[in-house]
């Protein structure tokens, strides 16, 4: 018996089209996000989810509310799910902060594990808080489905931590589409990747770390 944990990225949001950081900021998904929030929720019932958690932010709540109202599940929200803390790069695009702050800011998106924004927070800290609410959710349980609904910075914290890879390598995971997921199962040996940046119909991958955008050919 094993544990499977399936890591769900919120619907789109007006910052994430501007390429803007959002962090902690607390912004609603537009009405693209509601609609991929409620397409992705219907295929993921399908997959009988047993548990749900979710970061306390807007975005993320609303998403996972889309799942909970078809299985009839409680959403337990934390902040430990959050998006990494942008400190002074918050709510700037990814323009503005490679203007502003060159330097740090590309040593950052090239995956050094430095406060983000300088005041902000650490990846190995947004891996260590999330994986924590992850722990927290499965502890003394087995066979279980757990949905985790939250950001893509925190989504690929938590998929570098598990999949034990150094931190200057966790860039070498795509990001995640809005309302798209990735799942992850223990085995004997650990942690491994099932699924990566999965939905029934691609999108593109806005506000990857609020850096450049990184948008595929075939939407261009």
């Amino acid at each position: 018996m094993s544990n499977r944990v399936l890591l769900w990225r919120h619907g789109q949001t007006d910052w994430n089209v501007a390429n803007r950081f959002q962090g902690h900021s607390d912004i609603p998904l537009n009405e693209v996000g509601k609609a991929q929030a409620q397409h992705a929720a219907q295929v993921l019932a399908g997959m009988k989810p047993t548990l749900i958690i979710s970061s306390d932010l807007e975005r993320a709540r609303f998403t996972a509310k889309a799942l909970a109202d078809l299985v009839n599940l409680e959403v337990s929200s934390t902040q430990l799910l959050r998006e990494t803390n942008g400190g002074q790069w918050e709510g700037k695009t990814g323009a503005q902060n490679r203007a502003d702050d060159f330097e740090n800011f590309v040593r950052w998106i090239d995956g050094e594990d430095h406060p983000a924004g300088t005041t902000g927070e650490r990846r190995s800290e947004v891996a260590d808080r999330a994986i924590k609410a992850i722990n927290e959710a499965l502890a003394g349980k087995d066979d279980q489905l757990l949905v985790v609904t939250t950001h893509g910075g925190t989504a690929r914290c938590v998929l570098g931590k598990l999949l034990q890879l150094p931190i200057s390598h966790w860039g070498v995971i795509g990001g995640l589409s809005n309302a798209s997921w990735s799942i992850v199962q223990t085995n004997p040996r650990g942690w491994h990747l099932v699924e990566h940046n999965a939905g029934s119909i691609p999108e593109p991958v806005f506000g990857e770390e609020s850096g450049a955008p990184a948008v595929p050919d075939w939407v261009k």
